[in-house]
């Protein structure tokens, strides 16, 4: 028998720590090149623009150490753990993990958000620290314990998708029909990981892992196809981005940078088939204990960026929001740029929820929001002298349920990521307002907009109370008009029927 290998607690606490630091604010090297060759490619504007603020975003980040996203995500950590080595620890794995977790997220120089909530069904209370993780152990032969790490944010995690399929059916018609239901929301471009087989659990489990393999499509794409596996995940990347969906969702030729799928045996009478998107906030990293210490990733070399550098459209229009008017919100059409300036409000779920509740027991409200812009957005803390932290947009759909009662209050506008559902627009048309879209997985460089923010109501609510930002030029796109025109209908259908017509992927296809 081989001499064991003994892994302390402290390295494998060490280097959760370092790993989850390293991704908040570096992308993996090779979701950035294939980024970079997208931008190079889009033809779309809107979609064009959006992936240059989501590089010149990223480049910001790796600069400045700070999170991509405000999601900040939740910490998956998947092991496989050699059967030689010995945790040297009193305490259970998933504690040992956590402290970890705790640590990263809890670091002084960059203090990354706390999403995490206990008992989910009931109080939904904020566990502070972003604990606990998911962890998952897979024994193996060997002397070393390889970990993967990944932080997984709400908005594309909530778009998973499972079925338990007949045998006959097609995989790639289901991936196609879960496409439109999944919308905007887990911030394309990225990847959809795809689990085949095993039992229910185990096939979401699949879906999740086979992400954390790098991107090599445009290198499979070359040699071409050396198994059926391999042809589907090209099938489906090559379908996918036929529909013309784009970055953000605004239209345009790069979906998705590739598709993953691993797969299991499973049972005769079934074909259990689970997708995991992964958004433009990519967050992972792999590193292997063997006892000699703890395992610190080195830097990236930011030179492998993309010179792309973001600056706001020229022709984007300048809004004064501190003298917003309905007339003003009925001039802007769907797809126009904007650029804000003065005094917005932000709110999201829990406050949007407590707003709801104080009107059903008539109670007055802490905030006027008669001719207000609202930015559904959960800050990350700020550190060493910011205004606020990484401050991107939440997903809109979430607050659909709350449109109506927040537009009688007098709101004007409301600002978020992603698309907003069938019932929503029909009461933004009724109501003559507009939704705004931000770029979601630009969350510094938006909060380099935001000049002074203040907590205006809710403060027991953390990132969820109401703030009033001050910002200035900060970049929104309408996606939604004063007559229900909604760019993320529209645009899509438009670069599906332009792809179609004029074959704008086919020398991506070859």
């Amino acid at each position: 028998m081989s001499d064991i290998t003994t892994i302390t607690e402290d390295d494998l606490i060490d280097s959760i720590s370092d790993a989850l630091q390293y991704i908040s604010y570096y992308h993996p090297l090779d979701y950035i090149t294939a980024l970079g060759e997208a931008y190079e490619a889009e033809q779309g504007p809107a979609a064009k623009d959006a992936i240059a603020q989501i590089l010149t975003n990223s480049r910001m980040c790796a600069e400045g150490h700070r999170p991509i996203c405000q999601d900040t995500g939740i910490v998956n950590v998947m092991f496989k753990w050699g059967q030689n080595c010995h945790l040297d620890s009193q305490r259970p794995l998933q504690d040992v993990v956590d402290e970890g977790v705790r640590r990263a997220y809890n670091h002084p120089e960059n203090k990354l958000r706390a999403s995490i909530l206990a008992d989910p069904a009931f109080t939904r209370r904020n566990t502070r620290d972003n604990t606990p993780s998911v962890v998952s152990v897979e024994m193996v032969p060997g002397n070393t314990v390889e970990i993967d790490v990944a932080a997984k944010g709400g908005g594309s995690e909530n778009k998973s998708k499972f079925k338990m399929m007949n045998p006959s059916d097609n995989i790639v018609e289901w991936v196609l029909e879960q496409l439109p239901s999944m919308g905007a929301g887990w911030c394309p471009p990225g990847m959809l990981g795809i689990g085949i087989g095993g039992t229910a659990e185990h096939c979401m489990k699949l879906a999740k892992q086979s992400l954390m393999d790098p991107i090599d499509m445009g290198q499979l794409k070359a040699r071409g196809p050396q198994s059926d596996i391999e042809k589907l995940r090209i099938d489906i990347f090559d379908a996918v981005n036929a529909m013309g969906i784009g970055a953000q969702g605004l239209g345009g030729l790069s979906t998705v940078l590739d598709v993953k799928i691993l797969d299991w045996p499973c049972h005769a009478a079934g074909k259990p088939v689970a997708m995991i998107p992964n958004c433009a906030a990519t967050r992972h990293a792999h590193f292997t204990l063997d006892g000699s210490g703890p395992s610190y990733l080195p830097a990236p070399d930011l030179d492998a960026w993309p010179k792309v550098n973001w600056q706001p459209d020229a022709a984007a229009k300048r809004v004064d929001l501190d003298h917003l008017t309905p007339e003003i919100v009925n001039s802007w059409e769907d797809g126009d740029r904007l650029l804000l300036s003065g005094k917005m409000l932000t709110g999201r779920d829990a406050a949007h929820k407590r707003i709801k509740e104080m009107l059903d027991k008539g109670e007055e409200l802490p905030v006027d929001f008669r001719g207000r812009a609202i930015y559904y957005v959960g800050p990350v803390d700020p550190v060493m002298g910011e205004v606020v932290g990484p401050a991107g947009p939440t997903t809109a759909t979430r607050m659909d349920v709350f449109t109506e009662t927040m537009l009688d209050l007098g709101l004007l506008a409301m600002i978020g990521k992603a698309e907003r559902g069938h019932d929503a627009v029909e009461v933004i048309a009724r109501y003559k307002v507009a939704y705004l879209m931000a770029t979601g997985g630009a969350a510094y460089l938006v909060s380099r907009a935001i000049k002074e923010s203040k907590v205006v109501a809710f403060e027991d609510l953390g990132m969820e109370a109401i703030y009033e930002f001050t910002v200035q030029d900060m970049p929104v796109t309408v996606a939604v008009d004063a007559r229900g025109n909604n760019v993320h209908t529209l645009a899509p259908a438009k670069w599906r029927k332009k792809i179609a017509e004029e074959g704008l992927l086919e020398p991506y296809l070859a």
